[in-house]
């Protein structure tokens, strides 16, 4: 199953692509490597960066991983504990491999469907690096 997502360019970095609870459910993990999550560690983490802001559903949070677990972005194992089967997730990839997934998928698209076009506005691209 592929990760299918919109990009808004009027938004910067990972709220290009995902809601401000989503992109902080993925760096709390990034952000601790080898750790295994259940949804309420992830759901206790994102409701503390979004502070007063707002909160996010357990539902909300359960989705979403669900999704990316789904979608290869992220490792699952489900369980059996203290109210029935659960699930513990993990990165199956890293940040700079989620970052480089989601640009390959886009130009892949555009070369897809605008071949000419996207060949030359990559040609126009100035360097990071000269």
């Amino acid at each position: 199953m592929q990760f299918n997502f919109k990009y808004d360019t009027g938004r910067q970095g990972l709220l290009a692509l995902l809601k401000d609870y989503e992109g902080g459910s993925l760096k709390v993990m990034w952000e601790n490597p080898g750790k295994q999550f259940l949804s309420r560690e992830v759901l206790e983490a994102v409701n503390v960066r979004l502070g007063d802001k707002k909160t996010i559903s357990r539902a909300s949070i359960i989705n979403f991983l669900e999704k990316m677990r789904k979608t290869g972005i992220l490792k699952g194992e489900e369980r059996t504990g203290r109210g029935g089967h659960h699930w513990i997730y993990s990165p199956a990839m890293s940040d700079a491999e989620f970052k480089q997934y989601i640009a390959r998928t886009i130009l892949e698209n555009l070369m897809r469907d605008f071949p000419e076009e996207t060949a030359e506005a990559v040609k126009k691209i100035k360097p990071v690096f000269s």
